[in-house]
């Protein structure tokens, strides 16, 4: 891949890997951190990795999937050995529609979670995200399919119930 390909390819998945990261970590920053070294190890790995039959975004997304997580359980085991020596910082509370989500999402198997975000998140196609799970586009229509009616009656229930079944 030369460096002019390597350009555009950049430019065309930077933004996408950013916002399924994003979705990933809840963190902007270091999403687009990870993603940024994922291109400095592809760049230094590019005549392996970004040619052929591979998956160069598929790579990418696993490797800033992978230091995302070292970054975290550093930052945590670093929290662990301060947490007495200073108040942690005030974060602000998330919007109930965020934490409403964020709960139905994780009632969902993994394999329907995945294929939700992946598609509504992190705008990939029926047959990218079958190409990057290896699951045929039939399996992947189900699991969306599936995925956004659980969504929709964990989301549902959650809601304030209407006064006829507070008169029960």
């Amino acid at each position: 891949m030369t460096e002019d390909e390597f350009d555009l390819f950049y430019a065309a998945a930077y933004p996408r890997l950013v916002g399924q990261l994003y979705a990933l970590t809840g963190d902007h920053a270091e999403a687009q951190d990870v993603v940024q070294e994922a291109f400095v190890r592809a760049w230094d790995r590019r005549a392996s990795v970004l040619s052929g039959d591979r998956a160069p975004e598929a790579w990418l997304r696993t490797v800033a999937h992978r230091l995302a997580m070292s970054r975290w359980r550093r930052t945590r085991h670093w929290w662990e050995l301060v947490r007495g020596e200073s108040a942690p910082r005030a974060v602000p509370e998330p919007s109930p529609d965020h934490v409403a989500l964020v709960a139905a999402l994780r009632r969902l198997p993994e394999a329907q979670r995945t294929a939700v975000v992946l598609h509504h998140l992190c705008d990939l196609s029926v047959e990218q995200i079958a190409a990057e799970t290896g699951a045929p586009t039939g399996t992947v229509k189900a699991r969306l399919t599936r995925g956004r009616s659980a969504l929709a009656v964990h989301l549902t229930s959650e809601e304030p119930h209407s006064t006829e079944e507070s008169c029960v």
